[in-house]
């Protein structure tokens, strides 16, 4: 039993910090749900705050000691919330003990018969979604957990009443390690996050460890043509289900045939036809997260009915590719893309859809990243016909190391760089012509250039 357990009774009383993250909030509904009382902060006002003050939860906008009422037994904080938050520190003072989110989320998982947990450098939030559309076609009625508003559930999260529960699970700060998975996903291994990690090999020790929390009746599912995750998982005494697109995978796609943003697909299962698939949403990447929200559903034991039409109803995730509108006749898209990785996916998937020109407007996230990945952002940032910088975006930083998207401008010949969005607005409005894609990518705030061009 983890010391979180004893909490999920209901009447016990708890106070979140950071309620209104995308996980944080729906970690509180599932608590509210299960009759535990909650209160929570936030630093400002947003549309999760006001859901769920509209379920009877109370919200305080800004940290404050007197926000932690008498009775509260227990604190959960978001990832963010560091040690000298006023909240943290009166918890610390009345003894109360304090749980990082994932804790209470593993905690809530180990009450399914069936957790599948979705992890790696890049595409949980899709396949975390995909594998949603799945088992919602399975009716297999699950509790739902993603870091990235689904349409389908209007949400990031999903309150189901069956015996499974789906979560992306990050390994930043090692969070993953907090779940238990009976399925575990892992769909590529990189470098990252190394403001926390080591380097690459103390980044797959973290993922062997998360593979090593699958018991010895679950299954694990591996990209089989990422060379990282296979080295990862080697020796590994699990049931292993690959899947990919070379390598002889368990799962792989056959006759992939491409029709402007889709993709038509055999899905072959072991050297035989599963199903075919129809995907609404471009690029390699999304074909092959495809297949491993399919493994993960093959082990769970999902029919080949529910993959395809799983798969066929799905239309993509907020700030995955997502369409904001129109400006001056270019088309407006969004991307979460903040990794060289998840770059050159992108742009593989975009060069396909026959635009005129590809502007890219690309936002930097934290000066860590930019600094150990720069040759390899580099190598991606030359591939659009336009691209224009904005400043990189600090999130838990401060910019010790003096680098600036400046210097990859001066890198990359003919790129703009623009200090303020301000600006850059302004040079946008003079770029996009008809018959161009303008793509605003990045992890931070960059998607609100392309908002506010397609308000005009």
């Amino acid at each position: 039993m983890t010391e979180f357990d004893k909490f999920l009774w209901p009447g016990r009383k708890g106070h979140m910090v950071g309620i209104g993250g995308v996980s944080m909030s729906s970690l509180a509904e599932v608590l509210h749900g299960m009759g535990i009382i909650v209160t929570g902060s936030d630093m400002s006002e947003s549309k999760n705050v006001q859901s769920l003050r509209a379920l009877g939860i109370r919200v305080d906008v800004g940290h404050a000691a007197e926000n932690l009422d008498a009775d509260v037994e227990f604190v959960i904080r978001t990832a963010a919330v560091r040690d000298n938050n006023p909240e943290i520190v009166e918890a610390k003072r009345r003894g109360l003990p304090i749980f990082e989110r994932t804790e209470a989320w593993g905690a809530i998982s180990k009450d399914y018969e069936h957790a599948l947990c979705i992890a790696g450098t890049h595409g949980k939030t899709t396949t975390t979604s995909m594998c949603t559309h799945i088992l919602m076609a399975a009716d297999k009625d699950p509790t739902v957990m993603i870091g990235g508003t689904l349409p389908l559930l209007n949400a990031g999260h999903r309150i189901g009443h069956g015996n499974t529960i789906v979560m992306e699970a990050c390994e930043y700060y090692n969070s993953f390690l907090s779940f238990y998975p009976t399925v575990a996903v892992i769909l590529n291994i990189e470098a990252d996050h190394l403001d926390f990690f080591k380097d690459l090999d103390d980044v797959e020790r973290s993922f062997r460890a998360f593979a090593q929390r699958v018991p010895a009746n679950g299954a694990v599912v591996a990209n089989a043509d990422d060379p990282n995750t296979m080295e990862t998982l080697s020796g590994l005494d699990r049931r292993v289900v690959t899947f990919g697109l070379e390598n002889d995978a368990d799962v792989m796609a056959k006759n992939i045939e491409f029709i402007g943003a889709n993709a038509r697909f055999d899905v072959m299962y072991k050297g035989r036809k599963f199903t075919d698939v129809t995907l609404h949403v471009p690029g390699l990447h999304n074909v092959k997260n495809a297949l491993a929200a399919t493994a993960a559903a093959i082990s769970l034991g999902v029919r080949p009915s529910a993959v395809k039409y799983g798969l066929a109803g799905f239309n993509g995730t907020g700030r995955r590719f997502e369409f904001k509108g129109k400006f001056n006749g270019a088309d407006i898209y969004d991307d979460y893309a903040h990794h060289p990785g998840e770059l050159k996916a992108l742009l593989d998937a975009v060069e396909k859809l026959g635009y005129t020109r590809t502007i890219l407007v690309f936002q930097p996230h934290t000066y860590t990243r930019t600094a150990a990945l720069f040759d390899d952002f580099v190598e991606q940032l030359r591939r659009p016909d336009v691209l224009v910088l904005a400043e990189i975006y600090a999130a838990r930083e401060k910019n010790t190391i003096g680098i600036s998207s400046r210097a990859l401008c001066e890198q990359i010949p003919g790129s703009l760089f623009y200090p303020s969005f301000e600006q850059l607005e302004t040079a946008l409005r003079r770029l996009a012509q008809p018959g161009d894609l303008v793509l605003t990518v990045g992890a931070g705030d960059v998607y609100k250039i392309g908002e506010r061009l397609a308000k005009e």
